[in-house]
């Protein structure tokens, strides 16, 4: 069995790490509260009217839910094991966060997967008849298939409860030049389960995810080209339409496929908690929702819309207040 282990004194984290890291981490979870906040709040205050939300909407509101609640989850980590590191040090406690983070990501990445499965089957055109019996089928299927990810994400995130992680202290480290002692945490992690568990659980989303956005992009790649033959010019709105998607698509894979990475990286504490790897790895997790949020709001007209007379109504409020 192999066993990874991380452990660090209370000495070992400086006054000046540890706000720098919760200041970094709380400015990338504010803008990932705010940007999934504000599409949680348009969107649910449409289906609070009692508008039927179409299928890739209510796909959306409980991506930004999700993430928003992620990233909550994950400041209130940051805080606990920066500054209150006795009590996120209990096996229970240390658990707890562990098992909730993997579900929440596990949650949004069957989400992100099921969001760009529905906008390839809207707008990419393929001749295969599989690809016509899925655009059937698929989309009248895809509030079965959310909530069927809502148990398969559970299903996969309650094992890390079980012989993956374990905390203990060690409270006889000798302090030099002086005749006392210090706390030692160390934190011990079983890498061939974490392993089995993290692909079982992270591959199915993730080939799923590819190859609908691998799809999605040959699909606007080739109506470019068509329209560039046509000699439409690069000016034609819907030209730059299909290019700002592909590149949003682009920019969502790279995001995707990071996150996963580093959030492997990140559960098994082969860095320190003060070392610079694991303060990279938690930016790059809090970033993740954050810039792929502001992808998507930059990508819908609608959001955009509503995002900028948000911003007429705050400018002006703050013109009021200084006059």
């Amino acid at each position: 069995m192999a066993i990874m282990s991380s452990g660090t004194t209370d000495k070992d984290l400086s006054d000046v790490k540890v706000v720098f890291t919760l200041v970094v981490s709380g400015l990338q979870c504010m803008a990932g509260v705010a940007g999934n906040g504000f599409i949680t709040a348009v969107l649910g205050a449409e289906w609070a009217r009692g508008k039927r939300l179409p299928t890739g909407d209510s796909i959306l509101l409980l991506l930004s839910v999700s993430r928003f609640l992620l990233q909550l989850w994950m400041m209130l980590e940051s805080v606990l094991s920066l500054l209150f590191r006795s009590t996120y040090n209990q096996n229970t406690i240390y658990t707890l966060f562990k098992v909730i983070i993997m579900f929440l990501n596990y949650f949004n990445l069957w989400l992100a997967a099921w969001l760009n499965v529905f906008y390839c089957l809207r707008v990419a055109n393929f001749a295969h008849p599989l690809f016509f019996t899925m655009k059937r089928r698929v989309v009248g299927l895809m509030p079965w298939l959310v909530r069927l990810s809502v148990l398969v994400s559970f299903s996969f995130s309650f094992p890390f409860s079980k012989n993956i992680f374990h905390v203990h202290v060690n409270s006889s480290i000798p302090v030099p030049s002086s005749n006392s002692t210090e706390k030692k945490y160390l934190s011990e992690t079983n890498v061939v389960n974490l392993v089995l568990l993290y692909n079982l659980g992270i591959f199915p989303p993730l080939i799923i995810f590819i190859l609908a956005a691998t799809l999605l992009i040959v699909s606007l790649r080739r109506h470019v080209l068509h329209m560039e033959s046509n000699a439409t010019g690069s000016r034609d709105p819907s030209m730059r339409a299909h290019l700002g998607a592909i590149k949003s698509i682009s920019y969502f894979l790279i995001l995707y496929i990071f996150n996963t990475i580093t959030l492997f990286l990140s559960m098994s504490n082969i860095f320190e908690i003060n070392s610079p790897g694991n303060i990279l790895c938690k930016s790059i997790m809090a970033t993740y929702p954050a810039a792929h949020s502001g992808v998507l709001i930059l990508s819908s007209p609608r959001l955009q819309r509503t995002w900028k007379r948000l911003q007429h109504r705050v400018h002006r409020y703050l013109e009021g207040q200084t006059l």
